[in-house]
């Protein structure tokens, strides 16, 4: 949440000349509800099957760039799925740069709404200290804030 995945993901595909997809903005569509609110409702086992189902989909289109939300190669065999069926790239930040980052659109993130600005860096720690054993199993690890997505899209090219 707030590397950037989906404004990265646009412009990466547009240098490599794919079409692009947001595993988050098809559940929404498809659904009609936020994911947040499909959480509260159903759960996040129902969610986490759904987004499986819709990310095995994404392998029907041929040179498709793909967002996934920051839980999705955590659960099931999803990263292993991923780096077998495409390029897999891993946006690393710190937890001070998504706080950063993330700081300014706390009314939009209900998940972060009631977290202080302390909480909210522990709470994103506390996340990748879980999450980023899935993550560095990308076939990339890019940084947003050192790197240029130009050399990237030249790398996957």
């Amino acid at each position: 949440m707030g590397s950037g995945k989906s404004s990265l993901g646009r412009h990466l595909s547009r240098l490599l000349g794919t079409a692009y997809t947001d595993l988050d903005d098809v559940f929404e569509e498809r659904y009609h509800i936020k994911i947040y609110d499909f959480f509260e409702k159903y759960g996040e086992e129902n969610f986490r099957k759904i987004e499986k189902d819709i990310l095995i989909e994404t392998t029907l289109t041929d040179n498709l760039v793909v967002s996934t939300g920051g839980g999705t190669p955590c659960f099931f065999d999803n990263m292993e799925f991923i780096t077998k069926n495409g390029v897999s790239v891993y946006l690393r930040m710190t937890s001070r740069e998504l706080a950063s980052r993330l700081k300014n659109v706390k009314k939009k993130r209900p998940l972060l709404k009631e977290l202080s600005p302390e909480g909210l860096e522990e709470w994103i720690s506390a996340q990748l200290l879980s999450r980023e054993p899935f993550y560095l199993r990308a076939n990339y690890i890019f940084h947003p804030f050192t790197e240029d997505i130009r050399d990237l899209a030249l790398k996957l090219k």
